[in-house]
């Protein structure tokens, strides 16, 4: 989740997406390695007193109630006027893309939205178990049948409610913890020290995997062992660009391609120089951008002779000089390149390559800073 600044293009999506929907409004969209794993899951699942079609009832209702999880953080964050992009169904759960990073009072509600949802579906689940005279047990897990479906979906929707409240990222306890500290503290600080208790959750995990043999644990340690180190990242470089702008960080010296230009000459210009989007222009105006991979796509599929204006990307990402660096990072999404203008003009292109550089020499610039300060206390 990262904030997001009315972008010109919607962020870019994640690839191998199979199938979507439309769930109060939000697109759903299912990565192909999901439907593997269902597939993968009602296999395993039936035989015994279950069959296929009860092992696909019982894989569906799983998630169902994950779907509905995520469901439950995009309303939530709607409630705040925090739009949701897109939520993405991948093999280790949901993932909601809001179009920014609700404050920390809002993240609290919003991070606990999900497990809320589970929690509740839970509840509901074990009163219909106990409605139909069933009951839970143990033995239900050991030895599923059709007949006890709504109650192993109960005890599921619990153990997700429990699970996601983990205080570590990127579960949603991670991020509630950090919302309840940064009411007292600097989001940053209060990231390092969920990111921190993060990797200590994750160190308890991997040694009991490891004593018990239990790879699953493994796994589930180190999921979220880099879960906290990317938000220990994302949460630095917020830090880094507080209070930039576009124009400290974006290309001014780069250059161009003219809208009849032919696959070859941009061939040319990508091995003549260290750039990797160029923009095209027809006069004064720009009419798309052509990245490397668009590029190396054309000369492939078109040949050499091609044009530029058959391959370039006409839906590229518009940012102005004066917007904040935060938001315009966000804005990048999976893009490689945005073009910045003023008014109608080309002034820039902010890149990820560039951003990059930028954050790393405010790093450096800061830690040489704090050095010369603690010296001069010292010294005095």
């Amino acid at each position: 989740m990262s904030p997001n600044s009315a972008p010109q293009r919607p962020a870019g999506r994640v690839p191998g997406i199979a199938g979507s929907l439309r769930i109060f409004g939000v697109p759903v969209r299912f990565h192909f390695t999901f439907w593997l794993l269902v597939i993968w899951l009602v296999v395993m699942s039936a035989g015994g007193r279950q069959s296929y079609a009860g092992a696909a009832l019982f894989v569906g209702g799983l998630f169902a109630s994950i779907l509905l999880h995520e469901a439950g953080h995009a309303l939530a964050a709607r409630r705040f006027g925090i739009a949701t992009q897109e939520i993405v169904m991948l093999p280790i759960g949901g993932l909601a893309r809001l179009e920014r990073q609700p404050r920390a009072g809002e993240e609290f509600w919003v991070a606990f939205a999900g497990p809320l949802v589970n929690f509740l579906l839970g509840l509901v689940l074990l009163g219909l178990t106990y409605l139909q005279g069933g009951a839970v047990a143990m033995e239900h897990w050991r030895d599923a049948d059709d007949g006890n479906i709504v109650s192993r979906l109960a005890v599921a929707n619990l153990v997700l409610a429990l699970f996601n409240l983990l205080p570590a990222f990127p579960m949603d306890g991670g991020r509630v913890l950090r919302s309840l500290l940064a009411e007292k503290r600097p989001t940053e600080d209060a990231t390092r020290i969920t990111a921190r208790i993060g990797v200590a959750v994750a160190a308890l995990l991997a040694l009991t995997g490891l004593l018990q043999a239990n790879f699953l644990l493994l796994f589930v340690a180190l999921f979220i062992y880099i879960g906290a180190m990317q938000e220990s990242m994302a949460a630095t470089a917020q830090a880094l660009m507080q209070g930039a702008r576009v124009r400290d960080a974006m290309v001014t010296d780069f250059r161009t391609l003219s809208h009849g230009d032919t696959i070859r000459d941009a061939a040319e210009m990508l091995l003549a120089t260290s750039q990797q989007d160029f923009p095209v222009m027809a006069g004064p105006r720009v009419t798309g951008l052509l990245s490397r991979s668009h590029l190396l796509r054309a000369l492939a599929a078109e040949g050499p002779d091609g044009y530029v204006a058959s391959a370039m990307d006409r839906d590229f990402v518009r940012l102005a000089p004066d917007m904040d660096l935060a938001e315009a990072a966000a804005s990048l999404g999976g893009a490689s390149c945005a073009l910045v203008f003023e008014e109608d003009r080309l002034v820039g292109m902010l890149t990820s390559e560039n951003l990059s550089e930028f954050l790393v020499l405010r790093k450096l610039r800061a830690d040489r800073a704090s050095a010369q300060e603690e010296a001069s206390r010292g010294n005095a």
